[in-house]
């Protein structure tokens, strides 16, 4: 018997610069993802060729992300919704199929345009009578919050999500003028506990949660942050896989030695005056 699936696409969008990162985003996600999830499942790069697993790997070409991410959703991808991931988001714990079979069949239900599915104190919500898996789809206050847009996990309407893409924007002007353009266009955001992001805790009223997940996200300005500790220690201590162990002792050589994800030297800060010099000297 043929399977239909829902319409939605697990987006991972990444940028070939973190191409380091890849590999440590499939670990952790075969080992905490549950494979049952029905869903197109989507690892897009710039140029480079990557997949794994359920993944077919899409291209976008070069360009600035929000560009890059638009041409994704027009060309690329058919489905109606997109959950969206990027490759330094790296799960801690599994996955409950139920949340999303429940999720997706109710965000078709009511044509949600965005559900965020990471715990943040930068959200002020309230709560609504609909629960999954104990979780509450609480609704976002718009006015009181303080990121509308973000890049965080979150399942997305993938129109609205395109209408959210500014030409040439930068990921870090989307969510700065993304948040202003979505306060000014107030539309219903709903937030949901699910991911621990980080650490962070459950902020709304849920009732006797089932199953939470986490993830932490290991990438600072194009180096390693400490987050990334618990995951090389859980592969360092992969004797029965080599190549995972390898992996681990590669991240720690980076971290340890403050190396950009393309394996460069952390870039020393010039000051004005130095800068001001080497211009005038042709540096």
């Amino acid at each position: 018997m043929k399977i239909e699936y829902p319409n939605v696409a697990l987006l991972v969008h990444t940028c070939d610069r973190y191409a380091f990162l890849y590999k440590g985003f499939q670990i952790f996600f075969e080992k905490n993802w549950n494979s049952e999830v029905q869903c197109s499942y989507y690892f897009a790069t710039e140029e480079k060729d990557f997949a794994f697993g359920q993944f077919k790997n899409i291209q976008s070409g070069n360009g600035e992300w929000a560009d890059r991410l638009a041409l994704l959703l027009k060309e690329k991808i058919k489905e109606k919704y997109i959950l969206y991931f990027q490759e330094d988001m790296w799960l801690t714990s599994p996955v409950n199929k139920y949340f999303f079979d429940r999720l997706f069949a109710l965000a078709e239900q009511h044509n949600w345009q965005q559900v965020k599915l990471h715990s943040s104190n930068a959200y002020v919500t309230k709560e609504t009578d609909l629960f999954i898996e104990g979780f509450n789809v609480s609704q976002i206050d718009n006015k009181g919050s303080s990121f509308l847009m973000s890049h965080q996990v979150t399942l997305w309407n993938k129109e609205f999500l395109l209408k959210q893409l500014y030409k040439k924007e930068h990921p870090w002007r989307n969510e700065r003028r993304g948040t202003q353009r979505l306060k000014k266009l107030n539309p219903q955001i709903f937030q949901i506990d699910y991911f621990a992001e980080n650490g962070q805790p459950a902020y709304n009223n849920n009732q006797n949660l089932i199953l939470r997940s986490g993830y932490y996200t290991v990438s600072i300005n194009g180096m390693l942050g400490n987050t990334v500790e618990p995951y090389i220690k859980a592969l360092l201590n992969e004797d029965e896989h080599p190549e995972n162990k390898k992996y681990g002792l590669q991240l720690q050589h980076h971290y340890n030695n403050q190396l950009t994800h393309d394996g460069l030297s952390k870039p020393r800060k010039v000051d004005i005056f130095k800068r001001i010099k080497n211009w005038f000297q042709g540096k």
